[in-house]
């Protein structure tokens, strides 16, 4: 435990960075789940997206222990509404003839904040002396880190399946 300080605003700020965070997890796994329910045509970005569900549920439960430990829990509110979000998000594509496309330039951009969101949570961490949360929060980078490579990766054979798809009459979009 970093002998948390109740209203130290930097403790404050690290508490709701973690809240955020979980917030922001609840809505990738939403995000995640409606996407593999549409791909057709893609099996390795579902198998990973699949994986990456998993992924963000562990994180999920990381999260809940840092906060946990810290007599906090998340936002019931921000999870619902990230949710939502995440709900939203996915559907807003449905209709795209490129659905694919679109989702896997989201979902780059979305790992890239998460990646930037963990950095963030590491160096806050360090900064109020929570040692104990640096290596979970670590390993969640390191997960994200691994999805976004991933994804960048895919961005040129999915583009080029989706195009062969288009090519041969098939609707490629997901």
């Amino acid at each position: 435990m970093d002998g948390d300080s109740h209203g130290d605003p930097v403790h404050e700020t690290y508490h709701t960075g973690l809240r955020n965070q979980h917030a922001v997890e609840m809505s990738a796994i939403e995000l995640c789940r409606r996407q593999v329910e549409r791909l057709e045509h893609y099996p390795e970005m579902k198998a990973r997206l699949q994986q990456h569900v998993t992924e963000s549920e562990a994180q999920v439960q990381r999260l809940e222990a840092i906060l946990e430990r810290h007599g906090s829990s998340p936002s019931s509110l921000k999870a619902g509404w990230m949710t939502l979000t995440g709900n939203l998000a996915a559907a807003l594509h449905v209709p795209a003839s490129d659905e694919i496309l679109k989702n896997t330039f989201a979902n780059y951009a979305f790992e890239h904040f998460e990646i930037a969101a963990y950095t963030s949570l590491i160096a806050m961490a360090e900064a109020v002396g929570d040692t104990a949360s640096v290596a979970p929060l670590q390993q969640s980078l390191a997960e994200e880190k691994a999805m976004g490579a991933f994804i960048q990766a895919q961005t040129v054979p999915t583009t080029e399946r989706y195009l062969a798809l288009t090519r041969g009459g098939t609707k490629a979009g997901a």
